[in-house]
């Protein structure tokens, strides 16, 4: 069986990084795959290599992605943007098409997407948050739930603490971490930078390191000017070692699937607060594995930040609690329910 990988979004986030994870996994299980992806994007460059594979980098537009499906025996569509080249396909050549939506908002209440969402073999949501937003689209519309897996992030201690070195004080204290895509109507970093504000004089050992680019940079910078606890790391290829560096997670997202870094966290032992919403709450379970509040109630994230800072105790026992549950989240896992996926299909 021929599998085609479908993606043609720009950049490189989680939902790439998962589709990277599965391909190497399925590669090393023997699997014939084809990876059809947006030209001159990282995607298509970091899974070039990898045994079984061939990639066929092509520009963002159908009918480009509909010609580079022909042939394939089964296409996965792991993003929005490609569901409509893989519906063509399966009009035209008969070849089914199994869909992974990652975000909790839309599909858009359209025909045509009722159409292409109805006709596919299959669909995976990565959380029940997902798949309410397909039963919201069409209460026909089952799916099956696969989360996303852990990247396996390796990290270099001296790394790491050369990271702790550059943004804590000289008389040491607690780094407050967040891994995302700096883009604040989707990962809320406005929220860190409001924390930071009210926790600079209540909790001074506590500093706060953005790890990330986006088109919000700019703006959360000048948010955050004249806050000497507030640093900002960019785009980073060593997210590992950033990881290690970090004491707390806090990730307030305003709307998320699942939030697949939060499992990169979890696997590091970070106690986490983040916010109530999507399929947040399916990872993080409160005071067992971390802290969840509202969107924007700053109040309530700074009192779970502080309560974390003044009790080790409580960070140690969500730290162990952590380790064990990312395991439930482990590549390996993801790959095997998706081959049982492809065998039914």
């Amino acid at each position: 069986m021929l599998i085609a990988h479908l993606n043609l979004v720009a950049g490189f986030r989680g939902g790439e990084r998962q589709i990277q994870l599965l391909v190497e996994g399925l590669a090393r299980r023997g699997w014939r795959q084809r990876l059809v992806a947006r030209r001159g994007e990282p995607l298509a460059e970091r899974c070039a290599g990898i045994a079984g594979l061939k990639v066929a980098a092509v520009p963002n537009n159908v009918l480009s992605a509909l010609r580079a499906l022909r042939g394939a025996d089964l296409v996965h569509v792991h993003e929005g943007r490609g569901i409509q080249a893989a519906w063509l396909n399966r009009v035209l050549r008969g070849t089914p098409y199994l869909i992974t939506r990652r975000n909790e908002r839309g599909p858009g209440a359209t025909w045509l997407n009722r159409t292409m969402y109805g006709r596919a073999a299959g669909r995976v949501a990565i959380s029940a948050a997902v798949g309410e937003s397909l039963r919201r689209l069409d209460p026909r519309l089952g799916s099956e739930i696969v989360p996303s897996a852990s990247s396996g992030l390796s990290a270099d201690p001296e790394a790491a603490a050369a990271i702790r070195a550059r943004y804590l004080p000289a008389q040491g204290g607690l780094l407050v971490g967040n891994v995302a895509a700096l883009v604040d109507s989707h990962k809320g970093q406005r929220q860190i930078v409001e924390a930071a504000r009210r926790l600079a004089d209540a909790e001074p050992r506590l500093s706060f390191l953005l790890v990330g680019a986006g088109r919000d940079e700019a703006r959360l910078k000048s948010a955050a000017s004249g806050l000497p606890n507030v640093h900002f790391a960019g785009f980073v290829d060593n997210v590992g070692d950033h990881l290690r560096a970090m004491d707390l997670f806090f990730f307030p997202s305003r709307h998320e699937g699942l939030g697949s870094v939060l499992i990169d966290a979890l696997e590091f032992g970070l106690p986490v607060v983040a916010t109530r919403i999507g399929g947040i709450p399916e990872i993080v379970e409160e005071s067992v594995n971390g802290l969840l509040c509202e969107v924007d109630d700053s109040g309530a994230q700074t009192a779970a930040l502080l309560r974390l800072a003044r009790d080790p105790g409580l960070r140690a026992r969500i730290a162990a609690a952590n380790r064990a549950k990312a395991a439930e989240y482990s590549p390996e896992r993801m790959v095997e329910r998706y081959a049982a996926i492809y065998g039914r299909l």
